[in-house]
């Protein structure tokens, strides 16, 4: 046994012994990298107030970790396929290390702005590498288990970015939130070349290049528009973007349609289990990264509540994510995906309409029952979706299968912050706009004045924004009722905003669980899309054949046969004992061929195998059956005898010298030879 683990998968002739710390090192580099995107809902204003950003230069902070962390992973799913799953591992981790160390370090816009751009391209290459090593280092059997570990996670990052974040900022900078991710990283690099082993596919064929830059620019121009629109407008800026977008999907569409070897075969979306469960997982983040942007929000700039209490205030969703996975892996092999997935989008809509008619006076009790049920929703259907969607693709596609799912993830989450975000913040900027017309500090002329403009905006824009300009009015003594005041209606407006936008998302949640429950099927079987090279016709019809052998009784035995053949007809002549035996010997080359299947078996290599050795031996069964036939004696029907004991009539006496001429021949003719 070797200290690192070198040994590649396919190359093992039993399951790798060490997968379960191979999953655990896999679990911490998804867990880091979604926690990065999770630690910022606390980390922004302290980062907001020490770098002065505006509201345009904190959008970019988020972009730049969310833009190229949904826009690349498919593209560097497929790389991993191909060269090295590990190695795509160890670099992105590298990478992410780099960026953490830069963003910790740097004392400027740009600076942040780049190394979360570099930390997002270094997470894209992370997150589908770890679920493509996990399917490839499981057996089936313990691949759903491994799975809903992975899912679930992933629910704990949730929690857990903005409680490590939290605690950090209690008595540190906001650096630290992006040091915070450098030890374990590190530890996960070591721990890797340790622990993981080696991975790629057999046979990927070319990389679909253009259709990866077409991906690429679709999500990248996608996302990038929804969110600077709901945030700013939807001006010319973001309309291009999303002109682009559409023609960007167009043209993907239509390639990976004609391309041989395809980045993504989109054919595979007709399968109901496969569009089913990127809906799912899709809707699932949208509402639930929508929901504690704004849950979060409330607790603390309503509730006073500080980054510590926050993260530890939104535990009970990481837990129950943990107990809703335990729970869909004892139901899902039962009920089947359909009913487990359905049930937890349908308690997930139910948790989002509990916050319809939040009160300004609010507290956490009120949302820990949203909270509780959103997590047990995530538990039961995320995993059992994800380990579809992977069932779907063959080995060699396992970096597709991973991009495709984190690609559903990772853009429900942004598209969760953007369009529900973008429908709170409207909602609450009419909710506070006519107080605001009577705000203090105006000039003789009656315009206010630059301080004032500046904190009408703020006030206006967040119900952060409102508190912080409130405790700023409450030193200037002639202010402090206005201050009151104007807190008091931000935290109502943000109340109503809330429940505003819970009516969307529920609708949203709701319309989506139908459409699942439509597309899914309710059939626990699996259906796994490949795409099939284009072979010889020949060969195609061959395996057709096979293949609706498949699952037919064996053809009946030759009837034994009797002890005497009562007509020549039924003797097997010499051509066709040959043939029998030219079967017999094709049955037995093909069996052989197909049985060498190498250290990794699929279904269809198993079917066909089975075949050929049912086919090997109705071979044997035959040409037993002929030789017997054709040892035994012909009785023909002849004219009575004279009765003279001993003595043989001509007929008889016939026979035998044509049984004997005819067995000579037989045994010294050539035919036997024949290359039939």
């Amino acid at each position: 046994m070797t200290l690192l683990a070198m040994t590649p998968v396919h190359e093992m002739e039993k399951p790798y012994a060490g997968r379960w710390a191979a999953l655990g090192v896999l679990c911490l580099s998804l867990l880091v990298v979604v926690m990065a995107n999770t630690s910022l809902l606390v980390a922004a204003p302290a980062m907001t107030v020490d770098l002065d950003l505006s509201s345009a230069d904190l959008q970019w902070v988020i972009d730049g970790y969310t833009v190229p962390y949904a826009a690349l992973m498919l593209l560097f799913g497929v790389i991993g396929d191909r060269y090295s799953r590990r190695g795509a591992l160890l670099i992105g981790l590298m990478m992410f290390t780099a960026g953490s160390l830069a963003g910790a370090l740097t004392e400027a816009t740009a600076g942040v702005v780049l190394a979360r751009i570099v930390m997002g391209v270094a997470a894209a290459v992370v997150m589908p590498a770890t679920l493509s090593l996990l399917v490839a280092t499981f057996p089936k059997h313990e691949r759903a288990t491994a799975v809903t570990i992975w899912a679930a996670t992933s629910g704990l990052a949730i929690a857990m970015g903005p409680l490590l974040a939290g605690w950090l900022l209690e008595s540190y900078w906001w650096g630290s939130s992006f040091l915070l991710n450098v030890p374990i990283t590190v530890f996960a690099i070591v721990a890797a070349v340790l622990v993981v082993p080696p991975s790629r596919a057999a046979d990927t064929g070319r990389i679909d290049w253009l259709g990866g830059v077409l991906s690429v620019l679709t999500v990248s121009a996608t996302v990038y528009s929804i969110i600077e629109g709901s945030h700013f407008g939807w001006n010319v800026g973001p309309v291009y973007f999303a002109v682009i977008g559409v023609l960007g999907a167009a043209a993907f569409v239509a390639w990976e349609l004609r391309h041989p070897n395809p980045l993504l075969d989109v054919r595979a979306f007709r399968s109901r289990v496969l569009s089913g469960s990127v809906l799912a997982v899709l809707l699932f983040f949208l509402v639930t990264f929508g929901a504690i942007y704004y849950v979060a929000q409330h607790l603390q700039f309503v509730l006073g509540s500080g980054p510590v209490s926050t993260g530890i205030h939104l535990l009970p969703l990481a837990l129950a994510v943990f107990v809703g996975s335990g729970i869909t892996e004892l139901l899902t092999p039962r009920l089947g995906m359909k009913y487990t997935v359905t049930a937890g989008m349908v308690l997930g809509t139910v948790a989002v309409c509990t916050m319809i008619g939040t009160r300004s006076d609010a507290t956490y009790v009120d949302f820990l029952p949203a909270l509780t049920m959103l997590g047990l929703a995530i538990g039961l259907s995320v995993s059992p979706c994800t380990d579809a969607i992977m069932a779907q693709f063959p080995d060699g596609k396992l970096g597709v299968a991973g991009g495709l799912n984190d690609t559903a993830l990772e853009l429900g989450g942004s598209l969760g912050i953007a369009i529900l975000g973008s429908v709170l913040a409207t909602t609450y900027r009419g909710g506070v706009v006519d107080f605001l017309a009577d705000f203090p500090g105006r000039t003789p002329s009656g315009e206010p004045t630059a301080q004032a403009a500046q904190a009408v905006e703020a006030s206006s824009d967040s119900v952060a924004g409102a508190v912080i300009v409130a405790d700023m009015l409450r030193d200037n003594p002639f202010l402090t009722g206005y201050a009151d005041s104007l807190e008091v209606t931000a935290v109502e407006a943000y109340a109503a905003a809330v429940s505003h936008t819970s009516v969307i998302a529920t609708v949203v949640f709701g319309v989506g669980a139908v459409l699942v429950a439509i597309l899914l099927p309710a059939s626990r079987e699996r259906r796994v899309v490949t795409v099939t090279p284009i072979v010889d016709e020949g060969v195609a019809h061959e395996i057709a054949e096979l293949e609706e052998m498949l699952g037919q009784p064996s053809a009946p035995s030759p009837p034994v046969a009797e002890s005497l053949v009562d007509d020549e007809l039924s003797r097997p002549s010499i051509y066709q004992l040959a043939a029998k035996v030219f079967e017999l010997e094709a049955a037995e080359k093909t069996e052989t061929r197909l049985a060498d299947h190498g250290d990794r078996v699929t279904i269809h290599q198993l079917a066909l195998a089975d075949i050929a050795r049912r086919r090997r031996e109705l071979a044997e069964e035959e040409l037993d059956a002929a030789l017997d036939l054709a040892e035994l004696p012909v009785m023909r029907r002849a004219p009575r005898p004279v009765n003279r004991p001993g003595q043989l009539n001509i007929y008889q006496y016939a026979d035998s010298r044509h049984r004997h001429d005819t067995e000579i021949q037989e045994r010294s003719s050539s035919m036997w030879a024949m290359p039939l």
